[in-house]
């Protein structure tokens, strides 16, 4: 079995997720005293947080990269960025760090593409939604069509992720903001919804939506749990 490393603490309280999906998939696959091999570098978001508003990537990119090549270091064979906004940088961790890097969107596509499934809408952060590193890379990588939601709706959706979900609270009046925004995607022709951020999975389920939903945490460490088994 290969180590898996993970990049987390953006936010601890989807990290955490992450170690009990894998954990819980190597258990279930070899038995009941059998978990994964894990290294984690976790991060305090709060400063993670403020360099991303203040638009210092270069910065982030730094800290990124030296995180992934800890991790090499340490004995890791591969990079789990624990997080859909921080994708921004991979293809910058990717050049400072030759482990392979399972890219949070490509699992997420094949099961899109799996469901026969052609228009997703995007939720996530603002960085996620408004910006083209996950958005391209769902369309020109996999030919999906993406939507996401109108600007006030992405308003929304950023702020009970930064104002709530990374700090752990899940409100129901949240919950019935997004159920409204998820229904208004789907009128707009929306087949399915990407949770595009690693915290949504606290908030809302499948019971939530009347279209298809993709938990990008599940799909992730799911994808991360195959390529230890992985020749």
């Amino acid at each position: 079995m290969k180590t898996i490393g993970l990049i987390g603490g953006m936010s601890w309280e989807s990290s955490v997720q992450y170690y009990s999906m894998i954990n819980r998939a190597v258990r279930d696959r070899l038995g009941p005293l059998h978990s994964a091999k894990i290294l984690m570098l976790s991060h305090d978001f709060g400063e993670i947080a403020a360099l991303q508003r203040a638009g210092e990537w270069d910065q982030l990119s730094k800290i990124m990269c030296e995180s992934a090549c800890a991790l090499k270091a340490g004995g890791a064979d591969c990079v789990v960025i624990c997080t859909n906004t921080m994708h921004k940088l991979a293809p910058q961790i990717e050049a400072a760090c030759d482990l392979p890097l399972i890219h949070i969107a490509d699992p997420v596509a094949e099961a899109i593409k799996d469901k026969g499934l052609s228009t997703i809408a995007l939720l996530g952060t603002a960085f996620t939604m408004e910006q083209d590193f996950y958005r391209g890379r769902l369309s020109e990588t996999h030919g999906l069509d993406v939507i996401v939601p109108d600007a006030d709706d992405r308003a929304e959706v950023h702020r009970v992720i930064y104002d709530e979900l990374v700090s752990g609270k899940v409100l129901g009046s949240s919950r019935a903001a997004y159920r409204d925004i998820i229904a208004r995607l789907a009128d707009r022709g929306a087949q399915g919804v990407i949770l595009g951020c690693t915290e949504i999975m606290l908030l809302i389920d499948q019971s939530d939506s009347a279209v298809p939903l993709f938990d990008t945490t599940a799909l992730h460490a799911a994808a991360a749990t195959r390529f230890a088994f992985s020749e």
